[in-house]
């Protein structure tokens, strides 16, 4: 992949994050962008990430590219295809990474001129936006979908799964609308789930004694309301089918579940909770996902003066990058004070031993 031409479209927080990691894990040279923020561009510059920056709407873009990706809401995505399938070369292989497939491979099947085309998702991201955001390891153990099109030759098709694989990330086949069907289950309603709860405590707390008190399981459950709005919006709207009628789904879910509650079945509220903790406890944790996990572990500490200087210098002293620390005021889902982030599960398990053994309680999130 050094000799191949890459043009990414779209700067943020995945477009970055691909740009880097052509150039660190796949030593791409040549790598040019196209972007509307020029402090994006600049930084990639300065970086050495990439070799060409363009703003968008500039009129001497080179699109001279061997493969190139479409970094943007699905909306942008369907007129940038619009307007390079008549100024790229035949060979060249233009794919993207948006989180909704349907409508981007229905434009591709009905364009009469339409590039040769690859679908992409990877299923990797974080709550933060934009090219600083980005790391080259982002994609590492991650599903990375591809949604074939009518303009998808084999070749091509290998060509995007190999880059893929050199990115680290594990190439998955599906059909455009499998996809979003799935998709809409496990990451558009979560997150419509979660902004929902935000949106009726807002309203509910008129006081503020609600947010006072939400620093604990609220905060952690709602942690995904926190990505970006001008993208869930693009999402949401390009996938409206698959995610009402799984809203209906919910909504039917939750009105059985009342129903139990004004009925004082509780045996039926016994399986509501178990079935979910069963499943949820089958999901494997080796993979990376849609919605991006969680490595925290949790201490139970007394509050004195020390104690947080005392545990970063057992993690430290053995090698342990912390990410973060937290000293949370509740307690109502878990059983310590102290919350740690990390980078990693395995720094979770290392820090867990090490702590253990000095007479710490510790709890794995």
């Amino acid at each position: 992949m050094q000799n191949k031409k890459f043009l990414i479209i779209g700067l943020g927080l995945i477009g970055g994050s691909l740009a880097k990691a052509l150039k660190e894990k796949l030593g791409a040279e040549d790598i040019s962008a196209i972007d509307n923020d020029r402090k994006n561009l600049e930084q990639a510059l300065a970086e050495g990430v990439i070799k060409h920056a363009y703003l968008d709407g500039d009129t001497d873009i080179n699109w001279n590219a061997d493969i190139i990706f479409i970094c943007t809401p699905v909306s942008i995505c369907i007129k940038y295809i619009e307007k390079i399938s008549e100024l790229v070369g035949k060979e060249c292989i233009v794919t993207d990474v948006c989180s909704t497939k349907s409508d981007i491979i229905h434009k591709i099947n009905t364009l009469a001129n339409a590039p040769c085309f690859v679908g992409g998702h990877p299923m990797a991201g974080s709550e933060q936006a934009g090219y600083s955001a980005g790391y080259a390891h982002m994609f590492e153990n991650a599903y990375y979908i591809l949604t074939p099109s009518r303009t998808s030759t084999p070749q091509a098709l290998e060509i995007t799964a190999q880059i893929v694989r050199g990115i680290g990330a594990i190439p998955i086949i599906l059909d455009a609308g499998e996809h979003d069907r799935i998709t809409g289950s496990i990451s558009h309603i979560p997150h419509i789930i979660a902004s929902a709860l935000v949106n009726m405590v807002h309203e509910m707390d008129s006081q503020g004694k609600m947010q006072l008190l939400a620093a604990g399981g609220f905060k952690d459950i709602t942690r995904i309301a926190s990505s970006n709005p001008e993208i869930w919006k693009s999402i949401v709207c390009s996938n409206k089918q698959h995610i009402t009628e799984l809203l209906d789904s919910f909504i039917k879910l939750i009105n059985k579940f009342s129903k139990y509650i004004l009925d004082e079945n509780e045996n039926e509220i016994f399986n509501f909770f178990n079935n979910a903790k069963l499943y949820r406890d089958s999901i494997p944790t080796s993979r990376k996902a849609l919605v991006q996990p969680i490595y925290d572990l949790v201490v139970d500490v007394v509050d004195e003066p020390g104690i947080i200087g005392r545990i970063a210098t057992i993690l430290g002293n053995n090698g342990i990058n912390i990410k973060n620390i937290n000293v949370s005021n509740s307690r109502e889902y878990e059983q310590g004070c102290l919350r740690i982030s990390f980078a990693d599960p395995e720094s979770v398990q290392i820090s867990s031993d090490l702590l253990s053994k000095e007479g710490y309680k510790v709890y794995k999130q």
